[in-house]
């Protein structure tokens, strides 16, 4: 599907939800993926009466990095598009890698958003973005659901994290950029081979098995599709009460499933109770399975989600202060 004004348009109405005059914000950074964002949701802006900030995070890796966020800036203003520079913290800068940037500038924006009470932020990561975190990951080994990558629409505290750009290409955005004179900058950092990330990038562009790659990767978001409605069937099944306050399932049908299916089922549960403000290691809650399967398991507690076995059942509940 090409990428214009109209077809973009469609795609949020039809795929996400706002609020009446929905206030948002976008992260741009510059380059050719968030400039293509920010102008596509300019005009999306306005045919739902809502406002719009683009906030340009200066991550201090770079020296010329301040300089670039205020032309960016400026260029916006001409566009009459709002827009704020946020810069990471000094005392946060430690590492000066891409990875310590990336959570320094996710952390930064989702503070922003929630100060400013904006309930939706966009990303413009697109499909080569998914299909080169879908290569990183296979290559440390990660997990089913970490093989699934970026999903065009989820919730981080609070914060609906929305990426409408996942089905389109590198060379779709830098075609609407063209068409469009649309300014962008490129980072250096982007062609540095010593960044894990930079390396499987020119990997992919060289290889001649990207189709083997692109297909490896369709075949997987589908598998995860049935997996996550499978862990959820199964959940329901093994449900024997719930309310607001506590849930409750058979034990004995809990220790028949296999490890990786009740971690699935205490990460929905801890959600459930804390909305997504934390996460669980692995480790934590394989610990926990392992204390379960023992013979006069009684009460334990992982991340302030108590839990108690009693007849036959597991309770599940957050103490209340």
């Amino acid at each position: 599907m090409k990428l214009n004004k109209k077809n973009f348009i469609k795609y949020l109405n039809k795929n996400c939800i706002f609020e009446n005059n929905p206030n948002v914000a976008v992260a741009v950074s510059g380059g050719p993926d968030s400039m293509a964002l920010i102008f596509l949701l300019k005009d999306w802006i306005l045919s739902k009466k809502g406002k719009l900030i683009a906030l340009i995070f200066d991550h201090r890796i770079r020296k010329e990095s301040f300089n670039e966020a205020k032309i960016i800036k400026n260029y916006l203003i001409k566009f009459k598009i709002k827009s704020k520079i946020i810069r990471a913290s000094k005392n946060k800068v430690l590492k000066y890698n891409m990875n310590e940037a990336r959570n320094n500038r996710f952390k930064g924006l989702i503070q922003f958003c929630k100060r400013h009470k904006i309930l939706h932020l966009f990303f413009a990561h697109h499909y080569d973005d998914n299909l080169e975190t879908f290569l990183t990951r296979r290559v440390s080994g990660s997990n089913l659901e970490g093989l699934a990558c970026m999903s065009s629409v989820s919730i981080r505290d609070k914060i609906t994290i929305i990426r409408p750009l996942l089905n389109y290409s590198k060379a779709d955005i830098l075609k609407y950029n063209n068409k469009k004179n649309i300014l962008y900058i490129s980072d250096p950092s982007n062609y540095n081979l010593k960044y894990t990330r930079i390396a499987i990038r020119q990997f992919i562009h060289s290889t001649d098995k990207i189709k083997l790659i692109k297909k490896d990767f369709r075949k997987l978001k589908q598998y995860v599709y049935s997996y996550k409605k499978m862990i959820l069937e199964i959940f329901h099944t093994l449900t024997y009460k719930s309310n607001k306050n506590s849930i409750e399932i058979n034990y004995l049908d809990v220790i028949k499933q296999n490890d990786l299916v009740i971690e699935r089922h205490i990460h929905l549960i801890y959600n459930f109770f804390y909305r997504q403000k934390k996460n669980l290691r692995s480790s934590k809650i394989q610990y926990f399975i392992n204390n379960l399967r023992k013979k006069g398991f009684k009460k334990y507690n992982i991340g302030s989600l108590l839990i108690t076995k009693n007849d036959g059942l597991l309770k599940f509940f957050v103490k209340k202060l």
